[in-house]
């Protein structure tokens, strides 16, 4: 899997490992019985067609020379019910495959979504999101058909082939002879096809998630690219990318399309072939072939190829199905590395004593973030996480809510380890606010409302009275009913935040943490936050990230994190009375809005 990267093409498997194709069949077992019916109806209507040669047959050789005007209404009369009986059968059938082959989707993508959920955050830090996207999507609705149609097609075409093999034997079996002596070139035919086909469409699905991962990312950052006027640049990547794809997929379809003229070909030249044996059979009379018989049989011919050509289709849909598969089954196999293990508990109530010792952490191997960091706070108590960026503040707060598995040591919360509890019990008793203030489409008031979906319309509208977010709401359009765009795009920074903050708060957590949480807020809306804050961390141990310290002097403690170690911890007073780290850091801000003030 390509790391971060659009334009990096993704590992390639040398072998298919066949047992995927058992787990897809595993989502149709439970349409088994429909998918019988389908079978029966089209092998029904399939070996009564097959009769059509015969009667041809029958009315050549017997009732036109008999002037039998009778037996020939009569035949013409059942062929056609015949005729009314499969198109009745085709149509049933499409609507019983269609119905089927639309469940598995939905099952299948809903499988992958659902994995999605759990996947941990390291997951997503790893992966361009479009190559994510694209398998969800694209790759599952490839599959539609395959597993629909497909199947029914494959055992119908094959249960033709008996068929018209047993009434060519009947009819002739020097001719039938005849026509199987061009199977050893279709098979030649699809031997060299096979390997290379399947490593086609496997590099055509590349550059497929290659072409999406950029456009996803394009799109998102639509608006960087159009204030550093990189529209030319950027199009350049894309037509590049694009080409590639174009490219990929013209040499795939290529060995698509072998199949089917080397069939026709084969067909062509039997057939021919056929007429001419036949026809010198006729005027020698041998063998006892008539005219009847060879136009029956050449027909037998006709039909003998056309299921072999559909198995071809389906053997080409199956090797680009199986580049998908590998894709697909590859995201459900992911393991899910931050879970709940097999003993795990509901975190208690918690009252808010959150102990780190001796935590180590890294996102790669050879690269640590966090060196065994040790701290304790006691219930209730507001601690402050300052540093440089990439010291590993974020880390700290990732990790007590457990986005993150460490790599040593243990976290504990009133004396619990959190690694022992359930996700959801010790996730439902935080609120948390993230640096990306993401904002979901929907209203406001769904959108503050996302993580407690049993708060009332007032219970919403105290939270975002607390953060101060009321006001600007209430002056939209349609207030708390505003519809908003997917992240939030109607919205500043800061209303986005303070929307976040209000999301949070609704949760009534027994832990709050907030990381950046009043970076894009101005001063004048970050004093009337702070008087409601202060009201809100009353009683609940909470964790702050913040660059601008200002906003962190009442903080019960500071830890001051640099090179994945606290270097100092205390009080605002205490930690300047060092004069250490963290009084530099702060004098340094004091210094900029001294100049700034000038």
């Amino acid at each position: 899997m390509a790391r971060n990267k659009y334009d990096v093409d993704e590992l390639i498997e040398d072998k298919f490992d066949f047992n995927q194709l058992k787990r897809v069949f595993g989502y149709v077992k439970p349409y088994r019985g429909q998918l019988a019916l389908a079978l029966f109806l089209m092998l029904s209507a399939s070996a009564l067609t097959m009769l059509f040669p015969m009667f041809i047959s029958e009315i050549m050789d017997t009732y036109i020379p008999a002037k039998n005007i009778k037996a020939i209404i009569t035949i013409s009369i059942l062929a056609l019910v015949i005729v009314l009986y499969a198109c009745v059968c085709i149509r049933l059938k499409i609507r019983i495959t269609s119905r089927i082959g639309q469940a598995i989707v939905h099952q299948l993508r809903s499988d992958i979504f659902c994995h999605l959920q759990e996947l941990p955050f390291s997951y997503y830090d790893e992966r361009p999101h479009g190559k994510i996207q694209v398998r969800v999507v694209n790759y599952v609705n490839s599959l539609s058909d395959l597993l629909s149609n497909g199947i029914i097609n494959t055992i119908t075409d094959l249960c033709n082939l008996i068929f018209i093999l047993i009434f060519m034997l009947i009819l002739h079996v020097r001719l039938t002879i005849i026509c199987l002596c061009g199977l050893p070139v279709l098979v030649a035919v699809i031997i060299f096809v096979k390997r290379r086909q399947r490593r086609a469409w496997q590099i055509q699905s590349n550059k497929q998630s290659n072409l999406t991962a950029y456009i996803a990312e394009s799109i998102n950052g639509i608006r960087v690219t159009q204030s550093f006027v990189r529209e030319k640049e950027n199009t350049s990547i894309f037509n590049h990318l694009s080409d590639s794809y174009r490219g990929a997929w013209m040499r795939a379809v290529k060995y698509n399309f072998i199949m089917w003229p080397c069939i026709d070909s084969i067909s062509t030249v039997t057939t021919a072939f056929i007429y001419v044996i036949g026809i010198g059979w006729i005027s020698g009379e041998l063998y006892g072939v008539t005219v009847g018989i060879l136009i029956a049989f050449t027909s037998y011919i006709s039909r003998f190829w056309e299921p072999i050509n559909t198995l071809a289709s389906f053997y080409n849909s199956l090797l680009t199905a199986i580049a998908y598969l590998e894709r697909i089954f590859e995201t459900i196999d992911e393991p899910v590395k931050v879970k709940d293990s097999p003993d795990a508990s509901s975190m208690p109530s918690i009252k808010g004593k959150v102990e780190f010792k001796d935590v180590c952490f890294s996102y790669e191997d050879g690269i640590q973030i966090l060196n065994r960091v040790n701290f304790m706070t006691n219930p209730g108590d507001t601690y402050a996480i300052v540093g440089p960026t990439g010291a590993g503040k974020s880390t700290i707060v990732n990790l007590i809510s457990r986005f993150y598995n460490v790599d040593s040591g243990q976290i504990l919360i009133d004396g619990t380890d959190i690694s022992k509890v359930t996700l959801k019990s010790l996730r439902k008793q935080m609120g948390i606010m993230m640096q990306d203030s993401f904002i979901f489409s929907g209203t406001i008031m769904d959108n503050i409302r996302y993580g407690n979906l049993e708060a009332s319309d007032e219970d919403v509208i105290t939270a975002a009275k607390t953060v101060c977010a009321h006001d600007f709401i209430m002056q939209m359009e349609n207030g708390y009913y505003t519809q908003v765009n997917e992240r939030g795009s109607r919205l500043s920074a800061g209303q986005r935040q303070l929307i976040s903050f209000a999301r949070a708060l609704l949760e009534n957590p027994a832990i709050l943490i907030l990381d950046e949480a009043t970076s894009s807020i101005d001063t004048e809306t970050e004093i009337l936050l702070q008087k409601g804050l202060n009201q809100l961390l009353k009683g609940r141990t909470s964790f702050i990230i913040a660059h601008r310290l200002s906003t962190i002097k009442n903080a019960n403690c500071i830890l001051y994190v640099d090179k994945g170690n606290i270097l100092e911890a205390g009080t605002h007073d205490e930690l300047l009375a060092l004069e250490g780290e963290y009084y530099r850091l702060f004098m340094s801000q004091y210094d900029f809005l001294l100049e700034k003030a000038k």
